[in-house]
């Protein structure tokens, strides 16, 4: 008798089809449930703040701070994603300095993700909250102190580190990876199209250079020079020590460890947490035995954050803060361009708006969407005043999009500039022949229909490709040229590619003046003789029912919260945990299947 075989693809496809629709109904109850569970208690409207006196402000800084905050839940890895603001720093901790109620700040440092011109706006905004007399004890508790979280803590009353951590203090350097010997062993070739005179633009040279050209290493090492001789001016005005006796200690890697940073003073002492948290008390006027008050500067930052922006919807703004943060293109996460555009297109209709600054954080992207976003604030600054803020990069596309303002901002150490433009053409035909046996045949009516990445370009399309980035660098060259008030030549000195910090920007005339955020509000207003500055941010703050419940989940671990609110269902308690524990699990698992409930 003959069996019938049932093949693998028949019971492997429509298996895994069900295990997807059982996991997206199974998500889709689950987000039902706590909806309608947190929704019974009536959290999806904006609590109310609660801070008591004498707080400290627990602000822990272990991971990427964008230019605005974030918080959502992600279905597929089964976690809550939540990530804290610049914009909702800078808020939180103006307002900390007025608040009675605030004594001081309790900052600590562990995998900081962030730009030097970022940590250093940070670092500004609390040597101007210690200025109020309120105290700032910074903690770098990571196996690692890294030279940024230093420089980021060391503007701190007081700065101390853990044991047993390690400690970097070496300077600025970097690594490129270059690939055209793996690409020349793969059988594939690059062909690079760079604007006319583009030799500094580096970001392509990985692909048929083996190591890094004069122009790059020079203006790598201009800019990197750059940059550390503000972080290091600055880290020895605050830690009273000289320019010479930092540089020596760089140089000589004499600090490993934390105990080598109290050695040469770039921390007061070697501590463990809870003797940190004792220092603290005492600046309390608290006994022995009493705990400190500390709220979550990012629970403080954000909730200020968003009572400030929503009490700003029902009045009269007169300054907004447009915030571009990432890559620039037509869609998806970062700058979209049709985003952007219909927030300077609002700005406009909004006729109590008297001037914008545009927060620029990128490192560019697409030609097409930069172009798109450049007529809207050259649109916009033909109507009122546009200045840009420039964060930790705003270079080639950012910067493009940053020409037409009125006036520039940035910090000494944003990465800016970089005014050229290339395209990489990969010919793949020769790998895919030899290494798999695959070949191509043409046919077309004209001699060039048919362009693709499995033959080489002939002389004429290469010049033809040539031709079309030369003429969109001529009109980047013209379009800082007319936005920067200076002669195209005297653009293209400074151009070719080219990247500058900050600083030197300035010195060049790409940039106004050296300062955050906060100068560039403060400039706008008084530009505009603005002197009740009411400053409204760009995408405007809406209530979040989801970041409400994130953040109601996270509150119910505390135990002195779930002792205060018995009303809540101990099985959306439960549920966080199992959420936790599942981002535990990694590696070769000896444990059940399943957990057993028994009531």
């Amino acid at each position: 008798m003959q069996q019938n075989k049932v093949s693998f693809g028949r019971v492997f496809w429509p298996s895994l089809l069900a295990v997807f629709i059982m996991t997206i109904i199974g998500l889709i109850i689950f987000f039902v449930t706590i909806y309608g569970i947190i929704g019974s208690f009536g959290l999806f409207g904006s609590s109310q703040l609660k801070v008591k006196e004498n707080t400290v402000l627990h602000m822990k800084l272990n991971g990427q701070i964008l230019e605005r905050g974030n918080m959502e839940i992600d279905p597929f890895a089964l976690n809550f994603q939540t990530s804290i603001g610049l914009s909702d720093i800078l808020i939180g901790i103006e307002e900390a300095k007025k608040d009675s109620r605030i004594k001081g700040i309790f900052l600590e440092l562990e995998d900081l993700r962030c730009g030097y011109s970022t940590a250093r706006q940070i670092r500004k905004a609390l040597k101007d909250f210690k200025s109020s007399g309120k105290f700032v004890v910074a903690y770098n508790s990571g196996e690692l102190i890294t030279q940024k979280e230093y420089y980021l803590s060391s503007a701190a009353s007081e700065v101390y580190g853990f044991p047993t951590s390690v400690m970097e203090f070496v300077g600025l350097g970097t690594e490129i990876s270059f690939y055209k010997k793996g690409l020349d062993m793969l059988g594939v070739e690059v062909q690079v199209v760079r604007g006319k005179n583009n030799d500094f633009k580096s970001a392509v040279e990985p692909f048929f250079r083996s190591e890094m050209s004069d122009s790059s290493r020079l203006q790598l090492k201009t800019y990197l020079s750059s940059m550390w001789k503000d972080i290091r001016n600055d880290i020895a005005v605050d830690r009273k020590l000289s320019i010479s006796s930092l540089n020596n200690i760089a140089d000589s890697v004499k600090i490993r460890r934390t105990a080598d940073g109290v050695k040469y003073k770039l921390l007061d002492a070697i501590l463990y947490r809870d003797q940190v948290i004792d220092i603290i008390r005492k600046k309390t006027h608290l006994f022995e035995n009493m705990d400190v008050e500390f709220l979550s500067m990012e629970k403080y930052s954000r909730k200020k954050f968003f009572e400030t922006q929503m009490a700003m919807q029902s009045k009269s703004p007169n300054i907004a803060v447009i915030v571009a943060d990432g890559e620039i293109s037509k869609g998806g996460k970062g700058i979209n361009s049709n985003s952007i555009c219909k927030l300077f297109q609002d700005v406009r209709k909004n006729s109590s708006i008297e001037s914008v600054v545009f927060r620029i954080n990128s490192p560019g992207g697409s030609a097409l969407a930069s172009e798109e976003i450049w007529r809207e604030v050259k649109l916009t600054s033909e109507k009122m005043k546009v200045i840009v803020s420039m964060g930790d990069v705003a270079a080639s596309g950012g910067y493009y999009i940053a020409s037409p303002a009125n006036y520039i901002f940035a910090e000494p150490t944003t990465i800016t500039g970089s005014i050229g433009v290339f395209g990489l053409i990969p010919y793949t035909g020769k790998l895919l022949e030899n290494k798999l046996g695959i070949t191509f045949d043409r046919t077309f009516t004209n001699e060039h229909a048919v362009m693709s990445t499995n033959r080489k370009l002939t002389d004429f399309e290469y010049k033809m490709v040539q031709g079309e980035v030369d003429e969109t660098y001529d009109l980047f060259l013209s379009r800082v040229a007319k936005g920067r008030k200076m002669a195209k030549d005297a653009v293209n000195l400074y151009a070719r590619g080219r990247v500058w910090t900050g600083i030197d920007a300035k010195n060049i005339g790409l940039v106004d003046e050296i300062g955050g955020l906060e100068d560039a509000i403060k400039y706008a207003a008084k530009n505009s003789s603005i002197t009740d500055i009411r400053v409204q941010y760009y995408p405007l703050v809406k209530d979040n029912p989801l970041a409400n419940i994130i953040e109601f989940i996270e509150d119910a671990q505390d135990e002195e919260f779930v002792e205060a609110n018995s009303k809540i269902p101990q099985e959306i308690i439960e549920l966080y945990h199992q959420f936790k524990d599942l981002e535990s699990i990694s590696g070769i698992q000896m444990r059940l299947p399943y957990q057993i409930d028994i009531r």
